[in-house]
């Protein structure tokens, strides 16, 4: 079991690496190398042998290799990001790159998303240095650059152009699960994602007939780009149910005494309340309109208007998907991916998933475990190019009131010192036994 050291640690690094301001804002627009050279030589004193990566000067990745006992075993990739959103600091509480730690909590950006993982997994290997401890299998630690952003400088380049450091690797866990949901009837949620939707952004532009804002015009670019967006944004996509979400709707259903209907997804996700949330946004497909651009001028048509809209879509749906934004967007309108990601299953009977359950059952026995989808995505798509099979656990035992997910990209952004001791203690119980 991680010693008191390893709690200490854990605080100390979330701290430090918030610290590090490693906003990224698009474009290129980050630096990541600092928290790179942090994380590689807390890793380095514990005896690993990291190394720096990097495709654009200063957009670190670090990765090191801790051999297990058995060489006829697969690997396990444990990864986490190093980047983080931007913050207004004028919007916030405390400053959110001081890392502050006030009244039992960890204050900062990247708190929940996800230095705290980060420092989770500096913890736990640090710790077992101390005590000689070494994994069943090979573990491959990896942090990250740019997952907040495209990950042409992260994940996609250790995947595209350093894969000999992930050989023998099958199965990777990472950010988005094993925390603390309250569904506020007393009940303790542990979701553990194993699924994620495909990543859709696209760029749509609609061309017309440029002219004086006094004339008419049949062929207005803004008019034709406006009715396809509102296409677009009041369309119902219908109900389409991966095997991750019907284990997930099937497993809660069985935690509320419920019997399980999904032939009626929609009551069902009623009669759950609040913990219907946790797989209401993963029973379709999606797009929503999120950026507009037009014109230059009041009294001047132009000859073309551009929108930007946020689609994801479920495993086995991208066919669907494209036919729908092609029909959506109409003729006068053309479409095309700005970012485009694989949607990802993992399965919920294996033994690494049992293994995960287990690690956070011992030290939340009054949980329930359950799978989830994401409605977003990680890393783990990029990852999943080798063949890996991505998980959702970074454990966190979160007090009620404490709205998790409401603080990934949020203000005053944080996350309790219990919250990363229970996350080191429980991954620790999951990796000795992976």
């Amino acid at each position: 079991m991680a010693d008191e050291r390893a709690l200490d640690e854990v605080v100390t690094f979330t701290s430090d690496l918030i610290r590090i301001d490693t906003t990224n804002r698009g474009g290129g627009d980050c630096r990541e190398r600092p928290a790179a050279e942090y994380a590689a030589e807390r890793l380095a004193e514990a005896g690993l042998e990291p190394v720096l990566l990097e495709r654009t000067p200063g957009r670190a990745n670090v990765v090191a290799r801790l051999e297990g006992t058995d060489p006829s075993a697969d690997a396990l990739l444990v990864h986490g990001h190093l980047d983080v959103v931007p913050a207004e600091a004028a919007d916030w509480s405390v400053h959110p790159f001081s890392g502050e730690v006030r009244d039992g909590v960890v204050w900062g950006r990247g708190a929940v998303d996800m230095k705290n993982m980060d420092a989770m997994i500096l913890a736990v290997v640090r710790a077992w240095a101390r005590e000689g401890v070494r994994p069943r299998r090979d573990i491959v630690i990896a942090f990250t650059a740019d997952e907040e952003a495209s990950a042409e400088d992260g994940s996609g380049f250790l995947a595209d152009r350093h894969a000999q450091l992930f050989e023998g690797c099958t199965e990777g866990v990472s950010e988005s699960g094993a925390f603390t949901f309250h569904d506020g009837g007393g009940r303790q949620l542990y979701p553990i994602a194993a699924g994620e939707r495909g990543t859709a952004w696209m760029k749509l532009t609609a061309r017309g007939r440029a002219g004086h804002g006094s004339k008419v015009n049949g062929e207005n670019a803004v008019t034709r780009l406006a009715a396809a967006i509102t296409r677009i944004g009041e369309h119902e996509w219908p109900l389409r149910l991966t095997p991750t979400v019907r284990a997930a709707l099937t497993e809660l259903a069985a935690v509320y005494g419920i019997q399980t209907d999904l032939s009626d997804v929609d009551t069902l996700l009623d009669k759950l309340g609040t913990a219907g949330k946790l797989v209401e946004a993963t029973v379709r497909n999606s797009a929503n309109p999120t950026m507009l651009e037009a014109g230059y001028k009041v009294n001047v048509i132009p000859g073309e208007a551009v929108a930007h809209v946020d689609g994801r879509y479920l495993s086995g749906a991208e066919a669907e998907f494209r036919a729908t934004m092609d029909r959506l967007t109409g003729p006068d309108v053309d479409w095309e991916f700005e970012h485009h990601e694989v949607a990802l299953q993992a399965p919920v009977d294996s033994p690494t998933y049992a293994r995960m359950r287990a690690a956070v059952e011992e030290f939340a026995p009054e949980g329930h475990v359950v799978p989830y989808c994401m409605s977003g995505g990680t890393d783990a798509k990029q990852f999943s190019r080798l063949g890996i099979t991505g998980y959702g656990f970074a454990p966190l035992k979160l007090p009620e009131g404490f709205d998790y997910q409401a603080l990934f990209h949020g203000v005053d952004e944080r996350v309790p010192v219990e919250a990363l001791h229970f996350g080191v203690r429980v991954l620790d119980r999951f990796l000795r036994t992976a």
